[in-house]
């Protein structure tokens, strides 16, 4: 087994990143670097005082997540990195298990551990490529029927597996992952051109593409929160998922193909908008008057593309 490093990316997310911190220190890693994007919450202060066996590395302007990882990644001498999200709690054994199936794996370049929710419950961390026929497919009323055939379940419906097996995948959430050093610069690291979101869905095609292989394996579970930097811009945050889908689009798929997903993305922000404005509209609750403004808005700007 070889020693493995740990490597967190956070952006105002104090208490979680409090939590991260205490989790990894059991796990004794060789290595602990923060790269923070600027925080303002006191998330600097904590790392100085309380944990100063962590490299802290503070960045002078917030380029995006794909940017602090790499940074975080180019500062660690480990040939195995654990790359966490601020808001994960690790599991005791969690770098042995990932250092292990590393090994075991000579082929596999990232491997995400199971993920579950605060409450315990499974948090779906594998997915199939964006703009492909199984994402859409899963996103419809035909994949809850479909899910019920095991065979289909486990061959054309990744969100509906029961994530008990370790086995190949298209990609892992970016949460986190077990990376293999060498592969990672083999491929240059994250594309910087995604500010947030889809970075790991981009880093995982061109591993794929250079022949190196995406794994899941429950060998350990990870409590992930989920939107703790992004949750008080849903709006802006939806809009932005889309736009980063169809960067992926734009960097990997024919002019064709990126057009005919393009107009297809367009067509449901259309109906989506119309449903929640109707909404909005009918609803007399000021909380969820807010969420409707957002989303009314962040439909708006991916029909109009600015």
């Amino acid at each position: 087994m070889k020693p493995m490093a740990v490597a967190i990316v956070s952006f105002n997310a104090r208490e979680h990143l409090d939590s991260c911190l205490a989790s990894v220190r059991l796990e004794g890693p060789s290595q602990t670097l923060v790269v923070d994007n600027g925080s303002t919450d006191g998330s600097i202060d904590l790392v100085r005082s309380r944990y100063p066996w962590v490299e802290l590395d503070v960045a002078a302007a917030n380029r995006g997540y794909g940017a602090a990882a790499n940074r975080a990644l180019g500062r660690c001498a480990a040939r195995y990195i654990l790359l966490l999200n601020s808001d994960t709690i690790v599991a005791p054994g969690t770098l042995e298990a990932l250092a292990r199936y590393l090994d075991a794996h000579p082929r596999a370049a990232v491997v995400g551990p199971r993920l579950r929710n605060p409450d315990g419950s499974l948090q779906v961390s594998c997915h199939p490529f964006l703009g492909t026929f199984q994402s859409f497919l899963e996103k419809t009323a035909l994949a809850r029927v479909l899910a019920r055939v095991p065979g289909l379940r486990e061959r054309y419906l990744l969100v509906h597996s029961p994530h008990t097996r370790p086995r190949v995948v298209p990609w892992v959430l970016g949460a986190a992952l077990a990376i293999r050093r060498s592969a990672f610069d083999a491929v240059g690291g994250f594309d910087e051109s995604f500010f947030m979101y889809a970075e790991e869905v981009d880093l995982c095609y061109r591993l794929k593409q250079a022949n190196w292989e995406v794994h899941f394996a429950p060998v350990a579970d990870l409590v992930h929160v989920g939107g703790v930097s992004t949750g008080q811009h849903r709006g802006p945050m939806l809009a932005q998922r889309v736009e980063s889908a169809i960067h992926f689009y734009r960097r990997h798929y024919s002019p064709a193909r990126q057009a005919a997903l393009l107009a297809l993305i367009k067509v449901v922000a259309a109906l989506r908008w119309l449903r929640d404005s109707i909404r909005l509209g009918a609803t007399r609750d000021a909380a969820r008057r807010v969420w409707l403004a957002e989303d009314v808005t962040a439909w708006r700007r991916i029909i109009l593309g600015n």
